[in-house]
């Protein structure tokens, strides 16, 4: 018997392959990206490589930003409020991504999911505000 099409899903959900990131020669271009921790009142100043999302740039640096569900949009930890001109600069978000925003704790119209958000050249100088209060919707 045929699975309902709606399970094989799964496997679509998730970050891009690292393969989608454009190779330049062997550097790794960086941008630099600042983020406000609104918990602990700190800031944070991060070279983030192009092509990695905030969710893995935030487990390679001491970034207090959860990913319960490890980048897979089934969660909505990794919530992250974007300034206008940076918001805009992405691509609109999937469905997916908006239903797990709804489940967010002090979502705003320029809310994201950190495993969403891909690095690229125009997002240097970005600033990524955590909100002090996070919701797990699993």
């Amino acid at each position: 018997a045929m699975a309902p099409a709606r399970a094989l899903r799964v496997n679509t959900l998730g970050p891009a392959p690292l393969s989608a990131a454009p190779h330049r020669g062997f550097a790794t271009e960086t941008i630099n990206i600042k983020f406000l921790d609104m918990k602990n009142n700190e800031t944070t100043e991060v070279t983030a490589p192009v092509g990695k999302t905030i969710f893995e740039i935030v487990q390679d640096q001491s970034i207090d930003l959860e990913c319960s569900c490890e980048g897979t949009l089934a969660c909505s930890t990794c919530h992250v409020i974007l300034d206008q001109t940076y918001f805009d600069k992405l691509p609109a978000p999937e469905e997916e991504e908006l239903d797990m925003l709804d489940l967010a704790a002090d979502v705003t119209p320029l809310s994201r999911l950190g495993c969403q958000i891909v690095m690229k050249k125009e997002l240097d100088g970005m600033v990524v505000t955590m909100p002090a209060n996070t919701a797990d919707a699993r």
